[in-house]
């Protein structure tokens, strides 16, 4: 896996790119004049990211990612990770058939769904795991690989399923090891 140079991700005209942000050359990035990608964060080989995006510190999103932000945006807090083929939409087509679909049909035939998707900080989506718009996982949500959330989670929650629901609560033990990793960084 090669990485984006600084001076190649520079040119790319993010709204806001902090220190030591990688991005495979192998990942397609539309519309970068949108996004802000905090620092530490990765974007490996063959995801796409498009739309407005905001992703916080230490977040990584795995090969064959989709995070299609669209017009409403999808805002990513520190410490998230998207597992392989993890696919996050904060717009969609109707497709009870009432109205055309599709992103080549104007608006004024079409029915869409336009809501911001939050992914709060130290969430984990599991791989293949489709998450919809307006959902916001919150703070410390574990969600199972293939899981569809159409609904909004409570924090600190492991969500498995079709449609995704709450099967256990998720150890917080991890933010001992968040705060030991902070001090010791100095971020």
């Amino acid at each position: 896996m090669a990485y984006l140079t600084r001076t190649e991700l520079e040119s790319m005209d993010f709204c806001y790119l902090g220190n030591d942000v990688k991005i495979s050359d192998k990942a397609s990035i539309y519309e970068a004049d949108k996004m802000s990608l905090g620092d530490h964060c990765r974007i490996d080989d063959f995801c796409v990211i498009s739309g407005r995006i905001t992703i916080g510190r230490f977040c990584h999103v795995t090969p064959m990612c989709l995070l299609a932000g669209g017009e409403p945006g999808i805002q990513i807090a520190d410490f998230c990770t998207f597992a392989y083929g993890v696919k996050v939409f904060a717009q969609s087509d109707d497709y009870s058939g009432a109205t055309m679909v599709n992103s080549l049909i104007p608006r004024e035939y079409k029915q869409e769904t336009f809501a911001t998707v939050n992914i709060q900080r130290q969430v984990i989506v599991g791989t293949n795991a489709v998450v919809f718009p307006g959902v916001t996982l919150s703070e410390g949500c574990a969600i199972g690989a293939g899981a569809i959330v159409t609904r909004t989670t409570k924090p600190w929650g492991i969500y498995a399923g079709s449609p995704a629901r709450r099967i256990k609560d998720r150890e917080k033990g991890l933010l001992e090891h968040e705060r030991r990793f902070l001090r010791e960084y100095g971020e």
